[in-house]
């Protein structure tokens, strides 16, 4: 049995339960692009912004501002993206839709992987304050909104075809 098909039976009787409350078609088609958009866009761009600002303002005042705005959002934003991707998969099932199959879903997992990947590179502390461990995080951050940027183009061309 492969991951989908665990996956799908599993997801089933909580998408049921949703399909219960008779949310509108279009929420259920949409809501996930319009929040994860909302995540993607306003926030990501906001971590991104503020953690690149940290490392290259020379104002230190500014600097230690910035990387405090990142490190506080950063963390949520990281959440909401793992949410947001429980709740794709599951306005698939509710649609009675394949999961695990599109382009969405796996430019989706690979940027899970690089946030989850600098996820642990700052609980480390950078390796103790390394600053070739802080280059890779500013790296994978700002590859990881872009594989998210392509994810949300990805998603868009998903949502029209349904």
């Amino acid at each position: 049995m492969n991951l989908a098909q665990y996956l799908k039976p599993t997801l089933e009787p909580i998408a049921a339960w949703f399909r219960n409350f008779g949310i509108p078609e279009p929420i259920i088609h949409w809501g996930h692009p319009l929040m994860m958009g909302i995540v993607v866009f306003a926030m990501g761009t906001s971590v991104g912004i503020s953690g690149w600002r940290g490392r290259l303002i020379d104002n230190s005042d500014a600097a230690v501002e910035s990387k405090s705005l990142h490190r506080k959002l950063a963390p949520w934003m990281f959440l909401f993206i793992l949410m947001g991707s429980t709740g794709g998969l599951l306005s698939l099932v509710m649609q009675n839709q394949p999961i695990l199959e599109s382009r969405h879903f796996w430019t989706g997992s690979v940027a899970i992987t690089l946030l989850g990947s600098n996820a642990i590179i700052s609980l480390t502390k950078f390796g103790g304050n390394k600053s070739s461990l802080r280059t890779v995080h500013a790296y994978l951050g700002s590859a990881a909104l872009g594989v998210l940027f392509l994810h949300a183009i990805f998603g868009f061309n998903l949502g029209i075809s349904l």
